[in-house]
C-alpha cells in the first residue's frame, strides 16, 4: 500500500483533544490522527440508518409522557382526597364541631405538607 503524505492544520482545541485522546488510548498523536481520519471518512461515506425507528421511538415517548402526566394528576387528586378524608375523620373522632371551611383549611395545609415532603426526597 502506497502512503500519501498530507499536511493537516488543526486548531488548538482540536490539537488538545487529539493529544488527550491519544494519551487516553495509549497511542501516538500521529496514530490517533490517522485513526480519526479513517473513522471520519467511514462515518461520512456510510449512509445513516433509516430514521423511521427514531420517529416511532419519539412518538412512543410522547405517548408515555402524556400518560405519565395523567398518572401524576390522578395521584395528586388521590393525595388531596386522602388528606381531606383524614381531616374529616379526625374532626369526627374528636367530637366534630368544625366547619367545612376549617376542615378545608386543614386539608389544604396537610396536602401542602405532603407535597413539600415529596419535593424534599431525592
Amino acid at each position: 500500500m502506497k502512503a500519501v503524505h498530507r499536511s493537516v492544520r488543526l486548531s488548538d482545541a482540536l490539537d488538545k483533544a487529539l493529544r488527550a485522546l491519544a494519551e487516553q488510548q495509549g497511542k501516538t498523536v500521529y496514530a490517533m490522527l490517522q485513526r480519526s481520519v479513517r473513522a471520519g471518512i467511514e462515518g461520512q461515506s456510510t449512509p445513516p440508518a433509516s430514521h423511521s425507528h427514531d420517529r416511532e421511538l419519539v412518538a412512543e415517548l410522547a405517548l408515555v409522557s402524556t400518560r405519565l402526566d395523567d398518572v401524576e394528576r390522578i395521584l395528586d387528586r388521590t393525595l388531596f382526597t386522602a388528606c381531606a378524608a383524614y381531616c374529616y375523620a379526625r374532626s369526627a373522632a374528636m367530637g366534630g364541631g368544625k366547619t367545612d371551611e376549617i376542615i378545608s383549611t386543614e386539608t389544604n395545609r396537610a396536602y401542602d405538607r405532603q407535597r413539600a415532603a415529596m419535593a424534599e426526597r431525592p
